[in-house]
């Protein structure tokens, strides 16, 4: 939704992002398209934790836009980082093995290399 607000230059979303944040107009549509090539990109079984990875870092920049006018809107994208990560480990289980959230019996804390 965010990014579709951004590409149609929604009237009232537009003025918050000029007057409130202090961003050029012009420059909703190409983080709008950055945004939209994130969350694709997430979606996407085979490049989800890249995108992960990218809706991170546009995440990142959010914080620190509200942040920076000490916004306590900051903890909207915060909120949604968590919950893309918290997917993306629910879903890909080379995470789980990666980031275990706890130790299971008989495990080393190692990850297997396949080398002997």
């Amino acid at each position: 939704m965010s990014a579709a607000l951004k590409l149609s230059h929604a009237p009232a979303f537009a003025d918050q992002w000029v007057n409130k944040f202090g961003f050029p107009e012009w420059e909703l549509s190409w983080v709008g398209l950055l945004e939209l090539a994130c969350v694709t990109l997430y979606l996407i079984p085979r490049t989800a934790v890249l995108g992960g990875v990218l809706l991170a870092a546009f995440l990142g920049g959010a914080v620190a836009t509200h942040v920076r006018l000490a916004d306590p809107a900051f903890v909207v994208p915060v909120s949604l980082g968590v919950l893309a990560w918290g997917g993306l480990y629910l879903r890909d289980s080379r995470l789980r093995v990666l980031l275990p959230l706890r130790q299971q019996p008989g495990q080393t804390g190692e990850l297997s290399t396949g080398v002997r």
